[in-house]
């Protein structure tokens, strides 16, 4: 028996050694990648010492005497906390996913390498201004010294591709790669594509008369700032990558709100700036926030600024210097459009203009596929106007099929452009003059900035490249063969819509029209929020609430009533039924706030009501395919629709009775209170929009896998969310797979500009990019909760609450 126990003793002592040997591995697995905050760290291609002050939240302030080092440090602890991040996005720019995550990601790489993005990004480099070049190889160089010095330790990603055979060892940090990352950003916030698509799609299977009553235009009563039809087998041939292939975010909801308010209107008498860009959910955030801070300030070293930076981008994006305060929210102008081309029927590699062929520049690609010999060969064809498009899905391109038009891409962002000197020059301007300078060279995305100054100035300034046309308005595919349609210019700077001081004393964007109808020139007839509807409901609020204080500008941006909601709620409300389910459902919208919030039982259900009138309303009229793309439009289309009981768009051309509008509205709330009996259970009292409508941050990558234990090392969440599409607080979910958040307000900031210290900020996730890590999810509560972090500002104050204090040596 003492035998048997001595046995016994002798083997759990040895599960419990390799259990903890096992959990030390993995301790020290997790930890390897972490990076040094603390003490000194000799770095070869410095020019000076620099220090690199994190605060509790873990954002770095960099204090350098020279710009040089300034942006080698910024490389330097972008790469600390989120190199994954920055080797996923360069990887995604230049069409590479497939090298590491296989045939799952070869549909991606083949559309980025057809359109290009790496190709215009060389070209940019090329042509880049000296004062460019320097600033970008400082950043460059402050990557690959801390890749130089941790390789093994960059990050568990690279540890599990690597157990997975994937070869994973990071190439050298180039130039190249951050001019690439902001051609995927103006991918996701730069044109109409998609829209030009769906409208042909609607006008293709209905007529151009519905075109009106779906894809309405801006309402002439909300707020402003300041005939070759495509066949079926064209349609079906867009690749699906057009209309899923965001990167930043996805969706109609894809935007910005930012508002300035003048001292006349403020508790201070000084300006106040609030910004909460809508960008796509994922983990680690989008933003990174940063301190740049020339020590001492001169004509040689003009920084001192804060804010939100890209991971991969030397600057600030977002943010205030010493002596002024921008934000940005995306105009959406029309920078994309579509030319169908005539092909040679003798030749595959011509096409016709104006009565003469002319042969496409054909470039051969190679993508690589982890776990294959063979590269994946692409030809990109390209034309005068740009790269045909849905040749990539006629499979093997040596045998490319002519059963549709092909579709060449003119887009603004396939042209070398500045924007990465527009970002420097921001970041140094002082005044209106300097900052509308800067802006001169902000080519694309073109982005409304709302700006504001110490001397109490408030202003707006619409940048970008936008074509001028010979003819049509950007909204539908054009023959491309006739020269009638071509771009003959872009509009001038200082011909775009700008405002200093504006009589209102404030200025508000949130992606609605920037200019009326007496607008000289064309913007776009797609704006992105094509209702206005946060427009409106800020304007509001800044009127209601005068003087504003910062918490005023704190509670605008966590409101959660939908100006949709309360134009549409009234008609259901009506609604008369023997029901006695529906009745309970009524009593429940009738007694709702309109608050879109994550205890609201009314709330979960007028959102699934509203997702069942789009089916209800349209599904017979555009079939499954096209109700898809465009259920974001026709939603919006709503608004205006309900307010006639006999619209023609309630019948159901299925049946042979005609239905009005409150048989579609009380069909639409039976399927609601089904579909949430289902779900929630058949207690109302006790449904929650928070149970349906949770956010959940996952990695771009890993986090998506498929394997349950891969996703819970990376991915956080599902949390229960405030808020819905069309509200403030945009935590807008995907109309095909409701309700989960994935669209929200990534990144939070309102500046005073009367004491720099009083200003406030927060973005989703937090700062670090090492799972596990202190600062990995540290913001993801007070983000969902509408609280900040204050944007420290004076040396004295930030090292007060510094958690490490890291000096860098040459």
């Amino acid at each position: 028996m003492r035998r048997l126990i001595r046995i016994l003793l002798i083997l759990l002592a040895v599960i419990l050694a390799l259990g903890l040997a096992g959990f030390g591995a993995i301790y020290v697995t997790v930890r390897r990648p972490w990076p040094q905050t603390h003490g000194t760290l000799k770095v070869p291609g410095l020019h000076a010492p620099v220090t690199v002050v994190r605060d509790r939240w873990g954002i770095p302030h960099i204090y350098a005497s020279n710009l040089h080092d300034l942006f080698f440090a910024q490389g330097y602890v972008h790469a600390q906390d989120r190199f994954w991040q920055m080797e996923f996005w360069r990887r995604l720019g230049s069409g590479r996913l497939s090298e590491i995550l296989g045939r799952s990601a070869l549909p991606t790489d083949r559309f980025v390498r057809t359109v290009g993005w790496h190709r215009v990004a060389a070209q940019e480099w090329e042509q880049a201004d000296p004062e460019t070049r320097a600033v970008l190889e400082a950043y460059a160089a402050g990557v690959n010294a801390y890749l130089s010095a941790r390789r093994g330790r960059l990050g568990l990603e690279f540890t599990l591709l690597g157990l997975m055979g994937r070869d994973v060892e990071p190439e050298p940090w180039k130039p190249v790669h951050t001019i690439t990352w902001g051609k995927v950003m103006a991918w996701d916030l730069g044109g109409n594509m998609a829209a030009e698509l769906v409208r042909a799609g609607i006008i293709a299977r209905l007529g151009t008369g519905a075109v009106a009553d779906l894809m309405p235009s801006h309402p002439p009563d909300r707020p402003v700032i300041v005939p070759h039809p495509l066949t079926q087998a064209t349609l079906q041939s867009i690749p699906e990558a057009v209309f899923t292939a965001h990167f930043l975010g996805e969706g109609a909801d894809l935007g910005s709100n930012n508002w300035v308010v003048a001292g006349s209107r403020t508790e201070t008498g000084m300006p106040l700036l609030a910004n909460d860009p809508h960008l796509g959910i994922q983990m680690p955030s989008i933003w990174y926030e940063i301190g740049l801070h020339c020590e001492p300030k001169g004509p040689d070293c003009p920084l001192n600024v804060v804010g939100a930076s890209f991971p991969g981008c030397p600057g600030v994006i977002i943010g205030h210097n010493d002596r002024i305060a921008w934000g940005v929210t995306n105009v959406n102008p029309d920078v994309q459009d579509l030319f169908i081309e005539k092909v040679n029927p003798e030749n595959p590699n011509q096409y016709e203009y104006q009565g003469r062929w002319e042969d496409m520049q054909i470039i051969r690609e190679e993508i690589r596929v982890a776990g294959e010999e063979e590269p994946v060969v692409v030809f990109a064809r390209i034309t005068r106007h740009g790269p045909i498009i849905n040749d990539i899905v006629g499979g093997e391109e040596e045998d490319w099929s002519y059963g549709w038009q092909p579709l060449a891409l003119s887009w603004t962002a396939l042209q070398p452009g500045t924007l990465m000197r527009s970002i420097f020059l921001l970041n140094k301007a002082q005044n209106w003059e300097e900052f509308r300078e800067a802006l001169s060279y902000w080519d694309v995305p073109s982005q409304n900035f709302v700006y504001a100054d110490v001397e109490g100035n408030i202003g707006y300034q619409m940048p970008g490249r936008i074509p001028i046309r010979a003819g049509g308005d950007g909204s539908l595919p054009v023959p491309g063969w006739t020269g009638e349609y071509e771009w003959v210019g872009y509009i001038p700077y200082d011909d775009l819509p700008r405002a200093l001081n504006p009589p209102e004393g404030y200025i508000v964007t949130a992606n609605n029209a920037v200019v009326g109808p007496d607008y000289p020139y064309l913007l776009t007839v797609d704006w992105g929020d094509r209702t206005a509807l946060r427009a409106q409901r800020i304007v509001e609020l800044i009127e209601q609430r005068t003087p504003l204080s910062v918490d005023d500008m704190k509670a605008i941006q966590g409101d959660n009533l939908s100006v949709w909601t309360r134009s549409v709620l009234p008609y259901v409300t009506a609604l008369s039924t023997d029901d006695p389910r529906l009745k309970q459902a009524l009593d429940l919208l009738r007694a709702w706030d309109m608050e879109s919030v994550r205890d609201s039982a009314a709330a979960a259900l007028f959102e699934s009501f509203r997702l069942h009138l789009v089916e209800r309303t349209f599904r017979d009229d555009l079939g499954d395919s096209l109700l898809r793309q465009a259920k974001t439009f026709v939603m919006y289309a709503l608004e205006d629709i309900v307010a006639d009981p006999q619209s023609p768009w309630f019948d159901d051309r299925r049946t042979l009775r005609v239905e009005t509008r409150e048989e579609i509205f009380r069909l639409a709330l039976q399927d609601a209170v089904a579909e949430l009996t289902e779900r929630l259970g058949p207690k109302m009292e006790k449904w929650r929009w928070g149970d349906l409508h949770t956010a959940t941050f996952k990695n771009q990558a890993l986090g998506q896998s498929g394997i349950g234990w891969v996703e819970r090392l990376f991915n956080r969440g599902p949390v229960a969310a405030d808020g819905t599409a069309g509200t403030v607080n945009n935590t807008a979910y995907h109309l095909n797979a409701p309700y989960a958040v994935r669209t929200v307000p990534s990144y939070r900031q309102i500046v005073d500009v009367g004491n720099w210290s009083r200003s406030l900020s927060m973005h989703t996730t937090g700062q670090s990019g090492h799972p596990f890590h202190r600062h990995y999810d540290d913001m993801i509560d007070p983000w969902r909760n509408l609280q900040y972090h204050p944007m420290l500002w004076e040396r004295a104050e930030i090292e007060a609450q510094a958690e490490g204090v890291l000096r860098l040596e040459p």
